[in-house]
């Protein structure tokens, strides 16, 4: 029995003048976070907000973020972390949903938090940084709020692609077993510097660093917003050794407009990554540069982050996610519910600690992912006999062409290696002879220039012919989500069928 955020508060007693965590401009240590969040704590008792309440936090990534979320946690309560950048809309199925009494938001974008929490009939508090100095500071933090491991300490919303978004319940032990997690899988301890420009309202920058930099009580370093060459030069100022985000991140290191290389990050240890699957040729490309190996790993929101990584000290295969994480169990299932074999295709399931208890006052959806103590993650994918993950695609984005099984995945690989690529996603459209013809959407490097109709050719030399695609269109960049992942469901795919091109042999 627990509290999220017992370990910030051992730190700041055993260690209280080290580094927690900076900014560009500003540092704290974890005796002035923990002030921080026990003020915001008891701000929160004052206001009358109860063990178990849910607070819908509405804040980018800040030092802020920090202190208001721990805060939130210490004090019992379930922190509802979402986008600032949502709607009024949004935000008010948000507060409805989770049953919120109170909004707080950052005081840049709080218009539509406002908005939110008026129509609900709650308070909205509009922060920013003089919030958390000055009186709002506590001198003798109490200790957080003794929790047991099952309740409640955050809700997360999926992206709901299949309907509107559920809330995935964290509970306080599932932060502290996967946060643990993390530390034994990568053996971090305080002397580690982790930098990320990943938000901190999203599962992977939540727990899988910034819970995971608490538990070692190393510092974190924090970007916003990211650029490329934002998060080299910050890499470099604060000298970080593990840095995290997804791969769209070190694709914009790569073409930052930069002298920058390996000498100039010498104490750059590795890379981690996730959010979406690694292209085995960005992470060449990025060892060749700035001499740091990218770590891929694998986790969901269900799963507090964890699932699998690439791990130091272990065989590198480019392309893998890497084997289970410590305590957390990982296997592949077929359509009937048998498990296969090594080798084989079928859909991704995890179970362990980190686990979610459920969706928010959702029994049925909760029902329909679990098998047992199985969570099935909806995503395929293939073990080798070392026990390493090979993650195919999602159910969903699997193209049937002609009665053929073809995986986006793998020709996207194929078309990162090419050398006007800088982007790529692979999608199905409808198609009356085929069921579904597959289609490539490419983002072009600076200064590249590309004739489509080279592409198949290029394809067939390296791809079976029933996987390469027909359709062929070229754009100024792909849509992407708030941590920079690819979303294939915001690319249209009736208009794609009418514009892409058509490239026949």
């Amino acid at each position: 029995m627990s509290n999220a955020a017992h370990e910030l508060w051992v730190h700041a007693d055993e260690r209280p003048v080290a580094l927690a965590v900076r900014d560009a401009e500003r540092s704290w240590t974890y005796e002035d976070v923990r002030c921080r969040s026990a003020g915001f704590g008891d701000r929160l008792r004052s206001a009358g907000i109860a063990p178990g309440d849910r607070v819908l936090l509405v804040l980018p990534t800040t030092p802020e973020f920090v202190f208001a979320y721990y805060g939130i946690l210490a004090h019992g309560a379930v922190a509802v972390t979402v986008n600032p950048l949502c709607p009024q809309p949004e935000l008010s199925y948000f507060v409805e949903d989770a049953g919120c009494s109170l909004v707080v938001a950052w005081h840049e974008t709080s218009d539509a938090a406002q908005a939110a929490a008026a129509g609900a009939g709650i308070d909205c508090w509009r922060v920013g940084p003089e919030d958390f100095e000055g009186r709002s500071l506590v001198a003798t933090p109490a200790p957080a709020l003794r929790r047991e491991d099952d309740e409640p300490a955050v809700l997360l919303y999926t992206s709901g692609t299949t309907g509107r978004p559920k809330g995935a319940i964290l509970t306080h032990g599932n932060i502290t077993a996967s946060a643990r997690s993390f530390c034994d899988t990568f053996a971090l301890d305080a002397a580690e510097r982790l930098g990320t420009a990943l938000p901190l309202f999203h599962v992977f920058g939540q727990i899988a660093v910034l819970a995971t930099a608490f538990q070692a009580g190393c510092s974190l370093s924090l970007l916003r917003p990211f650029s490329g060459l934002g998060l080299l030069q910050q890499t470099a100022a604060h000298r970080i050794t593990i840095l995290s985000g997804v791969p769209t991140m070190w694709i914009e290191m790569l073409h930052a407009v930069t002298d920058a290389k390996s000498r100039d990050l010498p104490d750059l240890k590795f890379v981690r990554s996730g959010g979406a699957s690694l292209p085995a040729e960005v992470a060449r490309e990025f060892e060749d540069c700035f001499g740091a190996t990218i770590l891929d790993g694998y986790g969901l929101s269900e799963t507090t982050a964890a699932g699998t990584s690439c791990a130091p000290g272990r065989p590198l295969k480019h392309g893998s996610a890497g084997q289970a994480l410590q305590g957390v169990r990982v296997t592949l299932f077929d359509e009937s519910g048998r498990p296969v074999e090594t080798g084989e295709v079928g859909e991704v399931a995890v179970s362990g600690p980190t686990v979610m208890r459920g969706y928010w006052n959702r029994p049925d959806a909760t029902a329909s992912t679990m098998r047992g103590d199985w969570l099935l993650t909806g995503d395929l994918g293939r073990m080798d006999a070392d026990g390493y993950l090979w993650i195919v695609d999602r159910k969903k984005d699997l193209v049937i062409r002609g009665g053929y099984n073809v995986y986006p995945r793998e020709i996207e690989e194929v078309l990162y290696e090419h050398p006007a690529v800088r982007e790529a996603a692979v999608v199905g459209v409808p198609d009356e002879r085929l069921g579904e013809e597959v289609a490539a959407v490419v983002a072009l490097r600076a200064d590249a220039e590309l004739d489509v109709e080279t592409l198949r050719p290029w394809l067939e030399e390296r791809l079976a012919a029933y996987k390469v695609p027909r359709l062929y269109s070229v754009v100024d960049q792909l849509p992407k989500g708030p941590t920079g992942k690819i979303l294939k469901r915001a690319i249209d795919r009736g208009e794609l069928s009418d514009t892409a091109r058509r490239v026949r042999r």
